[in-house]
């Protein structure tokens, strides 16, 4: 469970984006929650939790409803509700009611910086200690929080600076620009059409395993040969042989279109 902060103050800032029904909220800065006093200080471990989720959450849609929140960080709605609200007295999200929430440029600078931090340990743990891609997930969110943006560049350097993580995600920059995130999940691919995998989903360890046993690991190359209706299983072409797979695990492989040989 994350911890809840005391209730703050109600002040709001409204500003408005896109539809005139759509209201954001950007509240004045708590000064009692010491977030953001200086470029030092240090966040929570819970307030980064909840920025990375954002983040995660929003790569591919304006704004995040607070229940996939609360689904994403296996916390109760009511705990979403009091963060949420912190956050955004603290500048870093911006809520509409009804609609979820989003990052402000303040939110997203340190959604960033967390992410570098967590895909770098991933790739460091991969490629210099022996953990296995299925391993160094978890492994990195226990170390995220406690890891030095001096630590951070270190192992950036020797790794030579690597631009994805080993799932194939894209590793944020120092100064915080990131790979945009112009994929579609393996759901959303029609028959017939090839495609190669940029990354996959990393929080499960035995989903990881069993990519890797089929050989859906980023880099692939497949082809999409058929899917059932409903939600059905998709049938793939790897190589010269074929593999059936869930939606659902489709679901979790990102893919670009494959570039003719």
């Amino acid at each position: 469970m994350i911890p809840i902060l005391d209730p703050a103050r109600e002040s709001a800032i409204p500003v408005q984006f896109g539809a005139e029904d759509q209201t954001f909220h950007v509240a004045l800065a708590d000064p009692c929650l010491h977030m953001d006093d200086s470029p030092q200080a240090p966040l929570s471990r819970s307030v980064e939790d909840y920025l990375k989720a954002v983040y995660a959450l929003t790569e591919r849609k304006d704004s995040a409803s607070t229940s996939a929140l609360a689904e994403s960080l296996a916390v109760q709605p009511a705990s979403v509700t009091g963060m949420v609200k912190r956050l955004a007295e603290n500048g870093y999200l911006e809520h509409a009611r009804y609609r979820g929430v989003r990052l402000t440029e303040a939110g997203s600078r340190q959604a960033l910086k967390i992410i570098r931090r967590h895909r770098i340990l991933e790739t460091y743990l991969h490629t210099h200690l022996g953990f296995s891609w299925e391993e160094v997930h978890q492994e990195a969110e226990r170390l995220e929080h406690a890891a030095s943006d001096a630590l951070i560049d270190r192992m950036a350097a020797i790794l030579e600076h690597p631009s994805h993580d080993p799932h194939g995600a894209p590793i944020p920059t120092p100064s915080g620009k990131i790979e945009a995130a112009e994929f579609v999940t393996l759901n959303e691919v029609d028959p017939g059409v090839s495609v190669e995998i940029r990354s996959v989903q990393d929080e499960d360890p035995d989903r990881l395993r069993h990519l890797e046993t089929l050989g859906l690991v980023p880099g692939a190359r497949i082809t999409v040969q058929e899917r059932a209706p409903f939600d059905g299983p998709t049938t793939l072409s790897i190589g010269s042989r074929a593999e059936v797979i869930s939606s659902d695990l489709a679901d979790g492989i990102f893919v670009v279109p494959a570039q003719d040989s």
